[in-house]
């Protein structure tokens, strides 16, 4: 592994051991012990980078995260997620990996938030999936596609059908104005910008050194034994297949409406979500655009999401619009998350898409696993990693650049 010193690093400010604000400079006039060589460092910290660095620095380890925005985590994708857990519901649009992870990671979260020392919100009330009569047709396309990517017992478990009043008494917000509907039980929500906010206080707590609004270049890597590369797009000049794929979402205000889960409007042209948070907060998203521009909210998109929001209510329509954000998600040819091991001492970490709240926690896990292996020398060969690889629940989702098991490149 190239190895650099800290000052080599392209930063904006001195970095600041376990320091979450990422600010501070030595003053004394004495030089400084040497700092000990981390066990690893941890190269983004977006969700992911901040899951794995969390998580390896409650095992013991010495943890280096670099970021290149601040501990708010305003850079990360992750900043304008809508943050649902909803692994039956995106069966509609995701493979059975995907969904496996989600059912995973979904049990996994409490678990998570519980050793947090900040508060997050976090809801487990079901997703509410809804269509107007016009786009009845929808509905067994919806339907037929989730349990085609999902395991049975799943979609036999949490799929139920609502019908009049039985909708109207799961959703009294939406009473009189669906006839129809699915509530797929058991799934939830957290807040987004709690959760990375919670993590960075963790990682402050846990111990890890924390270098924010510090940009890494891949010709000079800070010193460690194990490198993990979480940087989303920032890692394309290693992953050239890697490409954005650009999300909008609008947060707004609206009282009185009184929404109590995730509701997805099913849609031929503009199927929707919408997310309600703590204090009559909602976000509003499901634009999807092949490409990275990082460009305000377009007026089109914009309109296609407040409408289709006053659509499920009119209420919506006296909302008052706090942000319209859009962010560009990292993604593999084949829309997988994928763990990648260089057959050195790199293990990146990426292609999250459009799941990343949904299936971190389990990525971040199995990162932990292979990470860790690589500390301790089991990884020599290609053939260790694929003795790893075969023991390992995810399977499809680690490779090596070594031998063919490389897919990211293609």
């Amino acid at each position: 592994m190239t190895a650099a010193s800290f000052s080599s690093l392209q930063s904006d400010h001195s970095p600041n051991s376990s320091n979450s604000q990422g600010v501070g400079v030595r003053t004394s006039g004495s030089a400084a012990p040497k700092p000990a060589t981390p066990d690893f460092a941890v190269l983004g910290g977006g969700l992911s980078g901040r899951l794995v660095a969390w998580r390896l620095a409650g095992a013991g380890h010495r943890v280096a995260l670099y970021e290149r925005g601040g501990p708010e985590g305003g850079e990360a994708a992750a900043w304008v997620a809508a943050a649902m857990l909803a692994p039956l519901a995106e069966a509609a649009v995701a493979e059975l990996l995907i969904t496996e992870l989600g059912v995973a990671s979904l049990d996994t979260w409490p678990r998570i938030l519980a050793e947090l020392p900040e508060p997050v919100f976090f809801q487990r009330n079901g997703t509410l999936v809804v269509w107007h009569h016009a786009d009845r047709t929808e509905a067994p396309l919806f339907e037929r596609r989730v349990r085609a990517n999902a395991p049975r017992e799943l979609a036999d478990a949490h799929f139920t059908t609502l019908q009049g009043a039985q909708l109207d008494a799961a959703e009294p917000a939406l009473a009189g104005r669906f006839a129809r509907g699915w509530l797929l039980d058991g799934e939830g929500q957290l807040d987004n910008r709690q959760a990375l906010a919670a993590l960075a206080a963790g990682l402050a707590q846990r111990g890890v050194e924390t270098h924010w609004h510090t940009s890494v270049d891949d010709a000079n890597l800070p010193q460690a034994r194990v490198t993990i590369d979480c940087r989303g797009l920032g890692a394309k000049p290693a992953l050239p297949a890697l490409r954005g794929i650009r999300g909008e979402v609008a947060r707004v205000h609206a009282p009185g409406i009184g929404l109590t889960r995730p509701v997805r409007l099913l849609h031929p042209r503009y199927p929707l979500y919408i997310a309600p948070k703590q204090n009559d907060l909602y976000v509003i998203g499901a634009t999807e655009i092949e490409g990275e521009d990082r460009s305000p909210v377009s007026v089109r998109s914009a309109l296609e999401l407040l409408s289709a929001a006053f659509a499920v209510h009119p209420a919506f329509g006296e909302a008052r619009i706090l942000e319209l954000n859009s962010q560009v998600r990292p993604t593999l040819p084949d829309h997988r998350p994928a763990l990648i091991w260089d057959g050195d001492a790199t293990l990146r970490v990426n292609g999250l898409y459009r799941h990343g709240f949904m299936i971190a926690p389990a990525v971040a896990d199995e990162a932990v696993r292979v990470a860790e292996a690589l500390l301790a020398g089991r990884l020599a060969d290609a053939d260790a990693f694929e003795a790893l690889r075969a023991g390992s629940r995810w399977a499809s989702m680690l490779h090596t650049t070594q031998g063919q098991s490389e897919r990211a490149h293609a």
